[in-house]
């Protein structure tokens, strides 16, 4: 076995992707499989599954399965989770990454705080955080009878900061994520089990199935990032696979930004006559 292999190997371990069908999600799916984990997608959207485990399971062999979720009912994201090791007799990986596209930013008038969309904000904490909250809880639950296991939660760099580019709720719900996954982290770590974030910055991604990145808007994130482009969701895999592998063994309650930079300079709102 190669020093990478035995880094980064992951070849056999049994993990659970929510959200994974595509996006980020995705890109995360498709580096555990590519490495030999055995991989179960889960995602709402009946069509996108089954063209995602068809696309991952391809013709390197890779044992993907597919799995109907909304990680909003937190039953059925506990059922979900108890049925995996049911079937495999254990979980060492979970993405908890599942998240919508709901509401407007303050960019734009109706996305002003006194004129949000309430049904948009509560449709989106339910799933970008509570879905979160009830993945992580389901996978902990194991994990900690196992007494290992690696958990990575999705957050982002709008939840390390203020975002006018993206709605109240998101920026509410990634910043409730991120000292979430240092709470898990610290309590977790008794029982060996690790709880990370990524932060994305501006990625091209379908996020919850809302349409690819217009080209205004990539032109207003493209103009904000110091590297002057959105990411690619391949760019977030090696991240990915250091988080789920033991070459972050030492690695729990960390927040780490894959963003251009973004961070480093932040987007401005134009004035109001």
């Amino acid at each position: 076995m190669s020093v990478v292999d035995d880094l980064f190997g992951v070849r056999g371990r049994v993990a659970l992707v929510t959200g994974g069908a595509s996006g980020l999600g995705y890109a995360f799916a498709s580096i555990l499989a590519d490495c030999g984990a055995v991989v179960v997608v889960a995602d709402w959207n009946a069509e996108r599954l089954e063209k995602a485990v068809a696309a991952l399971s391809g013709d390197s062999g890779a044992t993907v399965t597919g799995a109907r979720l909304d990680v909003a009912d937190a039953a059925a994201t506990r059922a979900l989770v108890d049925g995996i090791v049911a079937t495999h007799g254990r979980i060492d990986i979970a993405f908890a990454n599942a998240g919508i596209a709901r509401g407007r930013p303050p960019l734009l008038p109706e996305g002003w705080l006194d004129d949000m969309n309430m049904d948009d904000y509560n449709a989106l904490i339910d799933v970008n955080l509570h879905g979160v909250v009830y993945t992580v809880q389901a996978a902990a639950a194991h994990m900690k009878r196992q007494k290992s296991g690696s958990i990575v939660t999705t957050a982002s760099t709008a939840g390390l900061r203020n975002d006018p580019y993206t709605p109240y709720s998101y920026t509410i719900a990634k910043a409730a994520v991120v000292n979430f996954t240092k709470q898990a982290a610290h309590d977790l770590a008794r029982w060996n089990v690790r709880v990370n974030a990524i932060a994305p910055g501006p990625f091209k991604t379908n996020l919850g199935g809302g349409g690819p990145t217009s080209p205004e808007a990539e032109a207003l994130w493209n103009a904000v990032i110091p590297l002057g482009r959105m990411g690619n969701p391949s760019e977030i895999r090696g991240l990915a696979l250091l988080l789920a592998s033991n070459a972050s063994s030492f690695m729990t309650g960390g927040v780490y930004p894959v963003d251009g930079g973004a961070l480093l300079q932040g987007p401005s709102l134009p004035p109001i006559d």
